[in-house]
């Protein structure tokens, strides 16, 4: 539990929120604004405004995994829900610093550990919620990092959010295809991962942006039943069994020629 402290007043988290800065999360902490310029103006919570009727209101008794938690938003509505345990990760220590300041500001009980996705094994342990919020684009190995939650840390429920790009379309695809017939490959709701040299928006972390199509088909390729799409980029999952099997393992559906 988070010990009772006096509350910070104004004036002692605007200075805080200013040495751990800047900030990605544009969060209300005690009336302080940690991102007042942000580019998406009130993100991520006009964003989670858009979605947050489609998970359970009352999260009471289930443990939660929030991956690639930043400032620690979602984790902290997770808590307010009523999880007993969230646990938020993240590779970057300063987006922890910021994480682990929002929740003392607001009362909230939550952990936070320094770990990167392609890690997630070394926890040990399976979470009714496993949250991946706008973290595939990020990542040089994205269907990796899908097939590692499902193996290791999923046990029900998935919340994945991905920037995505191109056509909104999803094309109703064949099991298989000749060789010879490429013009699958030209449908615009065929799924596709767009890879990004260099950068995207400026940050060179931008990695992979897929269309929805692809979203939605390597989540299913990843072993997540999609149960709804309530938001464009947003689309809540169950775990199932892996279509190809042991995913993260090569060759995941044959050898190769």
């Amino acid at each position: 539990m988070i010990p009772t402290r006096k509350p910070l007043d104004v004036e002692e988290i605007r200075r805080r929120v200013e040495a751990l800065g800047p900030w990605f999360h544009n969060l209300d902490l005690g009336g302080v604004r940690t991102a007042p310029g942000h580019f998406l103006y009130d993100y991520p919570e006009q964003k989670w405004r858009r979605f947050a009727h489609a998970l359970p209101a009352d999260l009471s008794g289930r443990s939660v995994l929030d991956i690639g938690c930043n400032a620690g938003f979602h984790a902290m509505e997770m808590k307010r829900r009523g999880a007993a345990r969230v646990l938020g990760i993240d590779s970057d220590e300063r987006y922890l610093a910021q994480a682990r300041f929002a929740a003392e500001v607001n009362g909230l009980d939550i952990e936070f550990r320094p770990l990167s996705v392609y890690d997630v094994g070394s926890l040990g342990e399976r979470f009714d919620i496993v949250l991946l919020m706008g973290v595939l684009y990020h990542l040089r190995h994205p269907l990796l990092a899908l097939d590692l939650v499902h193996e290791h840390v999923a046990r029900d429920l998935l919340v994945f959010q991905c920037m995505q790009r191109g056509s909104p379309r999803c094309e109703a695809l064949e099991e298989d295809y000749d060789f010879y017939e490429t013009w699958p490959f030209e449908l615009p709701g065929f799924p596709r991962l767009h890879f990004i040299e260099r950068r995207y928006a400026g940050d060179p972390t931008n990695w992979w942006v897929p269309n929805r199509a692809c979203s939605a088909a390597m989540l299913r390729s990843a072993g997540f039943e999609i149960l709804d799409h309530p938001e464009e980029e947003v689309f809540i999952c169950r775990r199932v069994a892996a279509p190809s099997g042991a995913g993260a393992v090569y060759p995941a559906r044959g050898s190769a020629a």
